[in-house]
């Protein structure tokens, strides 16, 4: 089925349904997704405007080419330092040109296929990344709860741009706590808590999202603070959503900025181009996988085509003025714990976006920090049930280990280098399963049967040469190859090099069913 005929079956099947579910949830997401855009902008060192771009894009472009329905894509906080370094380096217009290049980068890896590096990674480690990212999002919104925002919100990394880390930014929160931001987020939680588990049994409160209602309140108990008790009240702009409002209409057509061109033959575009398109499309499949296992009908999106979107998606965003897009796993579970079925939430979020820049930036900015740290808190603990590590302990050492690992390493590092380290802890597991599992020795007196159960590859080299070396002088051995569809040359060469000490140590070699192979 072509991806127009997939899109408009999906929309046939979304429209009526769409104020039910993909409305509120896009709602729920551009909530979620705006202070998100800007901390991201500003932690990159880029206009402010540049994170609406992307989020606006990432929106209402990569959800018409992406084929999963419930992925939400943006700017993503893994690229934040790379980016701020580009722009230091080659300057804004020059790295727009970077973002253009890098998006057409990685629609040519989509088109060769390059997303099936995605079907590598271990459910275990997508697991732990989500898991992982439950924690971070949590223990990174403490502060934001507690009224103390000197990080800036979408950063997800243990060691912080000021210095601190994710433990003593928390420390230091609960020692200069600020009344009026704890409070809100308390009511904010209670609420939330609350909206949830009525709204089961409510189908009104089910057209209405509880973040929506939360974020209003927020606002309101803000104002009111102002009116019977001002030193509860949230005045300072580091406390509040702070979006460029315009105040006219050419003011606002300028915020877009156009890439230079001219630098199409600088070297190092080039390479800020490369850097961008790799790390982007790692963590876009990465978190692709990962909407794949939060969707409730676990569908199964092609890597190969969300490669191309988000080509689509960064080519469009640096060409007016924003920063690089991937998908993004928080917005996705925003969305997916939001009730979000298909790409239509994406759509409507990036639709918001785009509205709320235009028709609404100041009341946005009445938003206060703690109603939206309270959000993400909630779906943090959805994301990391305690029911979730219960489940893959009882999976057993070779899924629980990989996953603990993924989730440590993501807490303490980042997400790129904690997924990284927790596929080559799914990786140790494998080899070793299939390095007990691969052969079989059966000896009777001077007869010896080496057979493989299953394909026979490098992994099974050690294992392999170490029995034929156990073998005594004077032997027969039969190496049976029967159950193997696929032997590699790594074993073969180690039975050409066996032949030769045989010879000397007088073992005669029988080979069953090696016929495929050359000696």
């Amino acid at each position: 089925m072509s991806s127009a005929h997939h899109r408009d079956a999906s929309l046939s099947a979304t429209l009526p349904n769409l104020l039910k579910r993909d409305g509120p949830a896009g709602m729920v997401v551009f909530l979620v997704a705006l202070p998100l855009c800007l901390g991201i902008a500003l932690a990159s060192g880029a206009p402010l405007f540049a994170g609406i771009i992307s989020g606006i894009v990432g929106g209402i472009v990569v959800s018409l080419f992406s084929g999963s329905q419930v992925s939400i894509s943006g700017p993503a906080a893994g690229l934040a330092a790379i980016v701020a370094i580009a722009i230091q380096d080659i300057g804004y217009q020059s790295f727009l040109l970077a973002v253009m290049l890098a998006g057409i980068i990685q629609f040519v890896l989509g088109t060769v296929k390059f997303g099936v590096l995605a079907n590598y990674v271990p459910n275990s480690v997508i697991k732990g990344m989500l898991a992982a990212i439950g924690v971070v999002i949590i223990l990174k919104q403490i502060p934001h709860a507690l009224g103390r925002d000197t990080d800036y919100v979408g950063d997800f990394s243990f060691l912080e741009v000021d210095g601190n880390s994710t433990l003593s930014d928390i420390a230091s929160a609960v020692m200069s706590i600020s009344a009026g931001a704890a409070i809100i987020a308390a009511v904010s939680l209670a609420l939330l808590v609350a909206w949830d588990k009525n709204s089961r049994r409510s189908r009104i409160l089910q057209l209405v999202p509880g973040p929506l209602v939360v974020v209003a309140l927020g606002i309101v108990l803000n104002q009111a603070f102002g009116a019977v008790a001002p030193w509860l009240q949230l005045v300072e702009p580091e406390h509040l959503v702070n979006l460029p409002v315009a105040a006219t209409v050419g003011e606002f057509f300028r915020q877009f900025t156009r890439p230079d061109f001219s630098e199409i033959d600088n070297t190092r575009v080039w390479i800020v181009a490369g850097t961008i398109a790799a790390v982007a499309s790692l963590e876009s499949l990465l978190s692709l996988e990962a909407a794949d296992r939060l969707d409730p009908f676990k569908r199964i999106s092609p890597p190969n085509q969300e490669l191309r979107a988000q080509g689509i998606g960064n080519l469009v965003s640096g060409l007016i003025g924003g920063l690089p897009i991937t998908t993004v796993a928080v917005r996705t579970s925003a969305n997916v714990y939001a009730g979000g079925r298909t790409w239509m939430s994406a759509f409507v979020h990036g639709a918001l976006l785009l509205a709320a820049v235009i028709v609404i930036p100041g009341w946005l900015t009445l938003t206060p920090l703690a109603s939206l740290a309270a959000v993400l808190i909630v779906v943090g603990f959805k994301l990391t049930k305690l029911s979730l590590y219960r489940d893959m302990y009882a999976l057993g050492w070779d899924q629980f280990v990989p996953f603990i690992v993924t989730v440590v390493a993501v807490v303490f590092s980042d997400l790129l280098t904690g997924v990284l380290v927790g596929i080559v802890c799914g990786a140790f597991f494998v080899i070793r399963t299939n390095h007990h599992e691969a052969i079989t020795v059966v000896s009777q007196g001077s007869n010896h049967l080496i057979r493989f159960n299953k394909d026979a590859s490098f992994v099974n080299k050690n294992e392999f040469r170490d029995k034929l070396r156990r073998i005594p002088d004077g032997s027969h051995v039969l190496i049976d190859g029967t159950r193997a569809l696929f032997i590699d040359h790594d074993i073969m060469e180690a039975v050409v090099d066996f032949h030769e000490l045989a010879a000397h140590k007088d073992i005669q070699i029988e080979l069953k069913n090696w016929e495929s192979y050359k000696l």
